[in-house]
């Protein structure tokens, strides 16, 4: 179908160094080293808001800990300052713990934060979706409504692991699921999901094969982007696949892996985002773990660039 080219990988003392002097938009030259923060995070959310990048993390300890998610800001993606205090902290009668996979988007000048969390309140699954809200994206985060904006399986998909997406007509939709892949319009005070014209609450688009968690959407030069990850999120051979579409309702078919372990620089990449700067430069920020070390939490978050083949379809990511 597509044919992927292979890329090679360069190595730096303490972390790894990704060089990319006099890259477009970047306010230094100083290389960035992954990982870009110290600590266990996983399932990153990086974007830039105006002149400024930042990066929100689920914090990878036991789930019965995980009650707030920490983020990092930076002007240049290279020195990352940490926001004190967390940006969102367990504090609903619904979310009590397990909190993961943020995702944080602006809106007529709102932040808008959505995560997934255990649910214990009368619920198929065990999780929900939550989403808060601030004036600015540093937070704090407060809870937007008193109960998850989705708490069930909906078409066999988890509650879990939210992204939203804005298409170009300026539609927001909420894109989420593990195992199968739900998408919905937002509504305008970003509190519920919008009926289809059918009736139906979430339109499925799982992809045709491989699907497991962590999902994204891209579009790119009119061409939608779906982007999962697939194996064990605490094993060395958790990655990254995608499709390709000309609808954001799919059809979305496998092309192929864009981020896979390197057996020199490190295993089990992926939950990923992926964000583009003001020059159109593409990175994707995900976590990774270290090699030799089989703890499933030991994850750290890390960022490279991304780079499209001339027929749109995407390039295997070099780890830094």
């Amino acid at each position: 179908m597509y044919a992927l080219p292979l890329v090679t990988v360069t190595l730096a003392s303490f972390g790894v160094s990704g060089v990319r002097s006099g890259v477009a938009g970047r306010q230094t030259d100083e290389p960035w080293t992954n990982p870009i923060v110290e600590g266990w995070y996983a399932d990153p959310d990086g974007l830039k808001f105006g002149d400024t990048y930042w990066v929100y993390a689920t914090v990878s300890i036991a789930f019965d800990n995980q009650t707030w998610f920490d983020a990092w800001s930076s002007p240049d993606l290279v020195t990352w300052t940490k926001q004190e205090p967390p940006v969102f902290s367990a504090s609903s009668a619904w979310a009590v713990d397990w909190l993961w996979a943020p995702c944080t988007i602006e809106r007529d000048g709102k932040y808008y934060f959505f995560y997934t969390a255990n649910n214990p309140i009368d619920n198929e699954g065990n999780a929900g979706i939550g989403v808060a809200v601030a004036d600015t994206p540093g937070g704090p985060f407060n809870d937007l409504i008193d109960h998850p904006i989705v708490d069930k399986h909906i078409n066999e998909a988890n509650a879990m692991d939210p992204q939203v997406f804005v298409d170009d007509d300026g539609t927001y939709y909420l894109i989420w699921g593990g195992s199968f892949v739900n998408i919905a319009r937002l509504s305008d005070d970003m509190a519920s999901i919008v009926p289809w014209e059918d009736g139906s609450e979430a339109k499925e688009i799982t992809p045709d094969q491989g699907f497991g968690e962590g999902s994204f959407m891209l579009k790119r030069e009119g061409i939608y982007y779906f982007m999962w990850s697939e194996g064990g999120y605490g094993t060395p051979d958790y990655r990254v696949a995608y499709a390709m579409s000309e609808s954001v309702l799919g059809p979305f078919e496998r092309i192929g892996l864009m981020l896979s372990k390197d057996e020199v620089v490190a295993d089990g990449p992926g939950h990923h985002s992926i964000f583009e700067d003001d020059d159109g430069e593409y990175y994707i920020v995900y976590h990774r773990r270290i090699i030799g070390d089989d703890v499933g939490d030991n994850r750290v978050v890390a960022i490279d660039r991304v780079f499209f083949n001339d027929d749109g379809t995407i390039q295997p990511v070099v780890m830094t």
